[in-house]
């Protein structure tokens, strides 16, 4: 799949995204700061949360407790969601400093502005991933679209892929697990390889909600295209997703290791140009064990395999020399010649 300019499949390096999400606490100044210090370690792509919250939630929502927060969900979403003008600006910055800017919609309404705003693809979160109307209403502006598949299983997901195949939209699937933060007996790696199974078309990625970069890196060697993770300029803030998230020093060591990791997992396995220098001296050569007389009808216990490699015969042609005849006396430790055996 491509977002904007940015080719994402298994043939290039992860696509790592930053999500600030609500961590600005409804600062314009404080998602600016955040986006500006991803930039300078080396991140591709932000992701943002777009809530209109008339169109996304009922008053029920207003005694509903996320276990994260000590207040309803909707006195969280309406303390920390920026104003659409805000929104705006956030994006017109974004990509002002060469990243890519995306965000997910929490509604119909959320999802029409972010098209106003033509963004490249578009974000569902995992509370989202069953909501058929909304992913139906996404799928029809034909644009690439990101889902998180936490809290689902393969068998719930499929109609959600359903829609997005019969739009014929480009999409990625992203293993998740919704705890904030996930500890590792709960995070699902196999999720990644289990997705790669059941949905061949998807590009296949993992959103991390632990703490650490080690199940997303672990992921990418599972052949994981798309790192997301939470991310906040400074720990220190308060905000119920600031403790799973990844400050700019750890952005940038997940940037960097994956793309290495990446490279490591498309080598075959073979003797590299670079390692000859100690394939030569690091493997063994057949000497002989004991001084041997010209003639002599080599047994096992005449000879043995000693380092360096620089001799004729390897360690491995070893049994070749058993029942052969020596052509010359030898003394121990000599490293036999194809020539000294008859």
């Amino acid at each position: 799949m491509k977002i904007g300019n940015r080719e994402i499949g298994p043939n290039h390096p992860p696509l790592v995204i930053a999500e600030i999400g609500i961590n600005h606490g409804g600062s314009l100044e404080v998602a600016k700061e955040m986006v500006r210090l991803a930039a300078l370690s080396g991140c591709e792509c932000i992701k943002h949360q777009t809530h209109i919250l008339e169109d996304e939630m009922t008053d029920e929502a207003k005694s509903i407790f996320p276990p994260n927060a000590d207040v309803s969900i909707w006195h969280v979403m309406e303390a920390c969601a920026l104003s659409l003008e805000d929104e705006r600006a956030l994006k017109d910055y974004t990509e002002s400093l060469g990243m890519i800017y995306i965000s997910t919609p929490f509604s119909r309404a959320a999802a029409d502005f972010l098209e106003t705003l033509d963004v490249p693809a578009y974000k569902i979160g995992s509370g989202e991933a069953d909501n058929l109307p909304l992913i139906r209403h996404i799928a029809r502006f034909g644009k690439p679209v990101i889902l998180s598949t936490g809290m689902q299983s393969i068998e719930t997901i499929r109609a959600s892929v359903a829609i997005l195949d019969a739009a014929g939209v480009d999409y990625a699937l992203l293993e998740c697990t919704n705890l904030y933060p996930s500890p590792p007996e709960i995070v699902s790696l196999q999720g990644v390889t289990d997705l790669k199974a059941a949905f061949p078309r998807a590009v296949v990625g993992f959103s991390d909600h632990s703490i650490g970069p080690e199940m997303a890196l672990a992921s990418v060697a599972l052949g994981a295209c798309i790192l997301e993770r939470h991310y906040t300029d400074t720990r220190y803030r308060k905000g119920p997703d600031i403790i799973n998230s990844m400050d700019p020093a750890e952005l940038k060591f997940l940037i960097d290791r994956s793309k290495e990791i990446h490279t490591a997992l498309h080598n075959p396995k073979q003797r590299t140009e670079a390692e000859e220098p100690v394939y030569r001296f690091a493997r063994a050569s057949v000497v002989a064990d004991r001084d041997l007389a010209e003639g002599h009808v080599i047994t096992e216990s005449d000879i043995w395999a000693r380092r360096p490699g620089s001799g004729e015969i390897a360690g491995y042609e070893f049994d070749k020399v058993l029942g052969k005849r020596l052509t010359r006396a030898v003394t121990r430790n000599t490293q036999l010649k194809w020539s000294d055996l008859a």
